[in-house]
């Protein structure tokens, strides 16, 4: 069994630095000299099925074939843990359920707006952004509103998933089962009603790309957790900025409990809610940076 897992190319110091050289450039992933095991790993596989005889030609074949990008996101992919289910984090959900949702109704009324915009950055196989919408429809506050939940990812692959919208019992362990009704069973799992559905569209592109993630328009909140522990300072950086350019003045931004924006910005303010510590694109910031 041992001699089956360890069949392949052995990854080679130079190897490895120029590659994870060229996946930081691509999409600002930080891979430290203590994953050198897993990205052999994942990647010898890789290589394997392209015909290549070892990491050296791997790395050509990211440089200069004619499919090289569509490699890099499959290379993203095997290397990122896309360890996503329903309701994670359920301290955070409950303050932007009795918070934050209440909150931006009452400002977005009064200043005559209906449409709310959400962007679950990130997102996985999509069980961010459906529970999102299942909050959403459950706070009964936006009825009758235009109400947008994006779901961005590098990885087509959970993409597909995400589209599909059909769950086996990982994704359910945190879910309270009050929540059951907004699914159906279905072939192969539960599937994702279609009202809740309807309310959540799912686009692939990097968070490096600052022209792609402004096609979501101007979002109300954005969720990021767990992402930005992938990513290097620079790119970390880039990627904050792009959430503050993405936000209306008065939107929130939730990130992951291990994570904050402490030495990355200043830009945004830090709100106290019952249950959760937020960020906030200041109000009044139109146009400023």
């Amino acid at each position: 069994m041992s001699v089956l897992f360890d069949a392949g190319p052995r990854l080679q110091p130079d190897e490895y630095r120029l590659l994870r050289e060229l996946i930081n450039r691509f999409c600002g992933m930080e891979l430290g000299p203590d994953t050198t095991f897993l990205f052999e790993r994942r990647l010898r596989e890789r290589v394997r099925e392209l015909g290549l005889s070892d990491f050296t030609q791997y790395y050509h074949h990211l440089l200069y074939h004619p499919a090289a990008r569509a490699e890099l996101e499959a290379a993203v992919d095997a290397l990122v843990t896309n360890e996503t289910y329903f309701f994670r984090e359920e301290y955070q959900l409950r303050a932007f359920s009795a918070e934050i949702l209440p909150a931006l109704h009452a400002r977005l009324a009064a200043e005559g707006r209906r449409h709310l915009t959400i962007w679950s950055a990130g997102c996985s196989t999509g069980e961010e952004a459906y529970t999102i919408a299942i909050l959403v429809a459950e706070s009964g506050l936006f009825e009758g509103w235009d109400v947008r939940v994006f779901g961005n990812d590098i990885s087509r692959r959970v993409l597909a998933t995400a589209r599909r919208a059909v769950y086996g019992p990982s994704s359910f362990r945190a879910m309270p089962a009050v929540h059951a009704r907004h699914f159906e069973r279905v072939p192969g799992g539960l599937e994702v009603v279609p009202h809740v559905r309807a309310m959540c569209h799912f686009g692939h592109f990097n968070l490096l790309d600052r022209d792609k993630s402004a096609l979501i328009g101007r979002a109300n909140v954005v969720f990021c957790r767990n992402v930005l522990i992938y990513f290097d300072d620079a790119a970390r950086r880039q990627v904050i900025d792009t959430f503050y350019e993405r936000l209306a003045p008065g939107g929130y931004l939730l990130l992951g409990h291990s994570e904050s924006l402490l030495n990355a910005t200043t830009a945004f303010e830090l709100v106290h809610l019952a249950t959760d510590m937020v960020y906030r694109r200041p109000l009044g910031t139109e146009g400023a940076r």
